[in-house]
């Protein structure tokens, strides 16, 4: 059965084309900006009208995104619901061992209703569950054959790359090769809860320009579980690392070219190397993570001087020898450098499974539930932004750099910054100042919320257990997230 999820995938990534090749043809979705003919129109509200006058679809797919933006927003209220549905469940089932036909009914639509409520407030869901909506106003304003042939031509590349890395940097080879590394680091500035909250928090984000934000979100999120939830600290405490983990993450990966999925989308088109992003970008992400970090540590000074320098003791593992570590490292790697070739994606990850089988006794069971609905997530994510080119491409173009830069960060808070990035990139005669200014914004933003970032559904499932039964409610992150998203913000226009 372990097989049977890259199986699946690999089908999907090499009969895709074959599939799109042999469907009848259909009107291009979404269609191209040229067919709007309003270059004439001075006024964005102008435009917009136009255009969803011409093609009235454009309306109703951003009011379905729009109320699965809201959707996210609630689903600790939908959690809610869910667990006091359990908790009458279980009470109701304790008082009649054995239940008359009225008492089995009411236990039945009591198991229903938490069971549909815990489906509504997975945020991994939420933007498959709309997808229903997408597909229902495909076929009411188009046909049947339309929405299958959006939905077929949707690029998946990154949702099977992000499910992935995932699984791969999820594994004890690789949790424990990092662990270690950055004990290390710790280890320069004392080896104290503090200095591994900094360590995590700076030297774990920077590791997005290199392995991806990805794997490296994986690997900070199960290091900060270990090191600091586990331990319960205050919620404000978790939130606020929460979110200075979301904002680095997302500012961390712009060292490279290669690595951040907003960066990767323009870095060819726009002629951006490693240099360029180092030179204008890396280093004054550097600067604002270390100032949002140092802000926060300031604040919770108190809670981080109380918190236990080691991590509450572990089950003893068997040590896990070198060439296994090397394999995975080996196998992150390759999953890396071919993160745009989905196929070759896929293959390494078959082999990296029969590794992991046959190498057993020095892994933990391979996590796969999270990975998937990250991805789950990410591909309804993309298949929705395709259809909301139609408004974002008037608003860019209409600003000038300071506006743009705070229009790309405000955007990106309820959008993935890849898309805001590869729409702007879309846009004719943007110069210099405006690319840096709708980059710069777009990853600055990336903390906001859950949607802002693509590896940003990885780290919410891998720390939504620490935020009681409710979840991780988004309002909360998004306050938290404010400050350090400021910082960014201001390093990247100021410096």
């Amino acid at each position: 059965m372990r097989f049977l999820l890259p199986l699946l995938l690999l089908l999907a990534c090499t009969g895709s084309a074959a599939a799109a090749a042999g469907s009848p043809a259909a009107p291009a979705f979404p269609p191209p900006l040229e067919i709007y003919a309003d270059g004439h129109l001075t006024s964005v509200l102008e435009k917009l009208l136009h255009r969803a006058k011409t093609e009235p679809f454009n309306l109703a797919a951003t009011l379905i995104f729009l109320l699965a933006i809201g959707h996210t927003f609630l689903v600790a209220r939908f959690r809610h619901v869910a667990h006091e549905a359990e908790l009458e469940h279980e009470g109701l089932s304790t008082l009649s061992a054995e239940p008359d036909e009225e008492t089995a009914e009411k236990l039945d639509r009591l198991r229903f209703k938490a069971t549909l409520y815990h489906f509504l407030g997975e945020v991994e869901a939420v933007f498959g569950i709309w997808l229903l909506a997408l597909f229902g106003a495909f076929i009411a304003f188009r046909d049947t054959s339309a929405a299958v042939q959006y939905l077929n031509g949707v690029n998946y590349t990154e949702p099977i790359f992000v499910t992935i890395i995932m699984c791969i940097a999820a594994t004890r080879p690789v949790i424990v090769f990092a662990e270690r590394s950055l004990a290390r680091v710790a280890a320069l500035f004392g080896g104290t809860a503090a200095a591994w909250w900094w360590c995590i928090l700076i030297g774990g984000a920077l590791l997005g320009s290199f392995i991806t934000e990805p794997a490296a979100m994986t690997l900070c999120a199960l290091l900060l579980a270990q090191r600091f939830y586990v331990h319960q600290p205050s919620l404000s405490f978790r939130y606020a690392t929460l979110g200075l983990l979301f904002v680095n993450i997302s500012v961390g990966g712009t060292l490279t070219h290669f690595a951040a999925p907003p960066v990767v989308m323009v870095a060819s088109k726009w002629g951006w190397g490693t240099g360029f992003m180092s030179a204008n970008f890396g280093w004054k992400a550097v600067v604002g993570m270390c100032l949002g970090c140092a802000l926060y540590a300031w604040w919770f000074r108190r809670e981080l001087a109380e918190l236990p320098d080691q991590p509450p003791a572990r089950k003893a593992q068997r040590r896990v020898p070198a060439y296994v570590t090397i394999a995975h490292l080996v196998f992150l790697g390759w999953t890396v450098l071919n993160a745009h070739y989905p196929a070759l994606v896929v293959i390494g990850f078959l082999f990296f499974l029969a590794f992991h089988a046959a190498t057993e006794g020095h892994q933990d069971a391979l996590a796969i539930r999270g990975p998937l609905l990250v991805g789950f997530f990410l591909a309804a994510l993309v298949a929705h932004g395709g259809c909301q080119q139609w408004w974002i491409e008037p608003v860019l173009s209409s600003l000038s750099p300071l506006p743009l830069m705070i229009g790309s960060t405000a955007l990106t808070a309820f959008n993935d910054n890849a898309a805001i990035t590869y729409l702007a990139s879309l846009v004719p005669g943007f110069s210099p100042e405006m690319k840096y200014a709708v980059m710069a914004g777009a990853v600055a933003g990336g903390g906001l919320t859950v949607i802002a970032n693509a590896p940003n559904p990885a780290g919410q499932s891998l720390l939504q257990r620490y935020f009681g039964d409710d979840g991780i409610a988004p309002g909360q992150l998004l306050i938290w997230a404010a400050a350090p998203t400021v910082i960014c913000f201001l390093a990247f226009w100021l410096l």
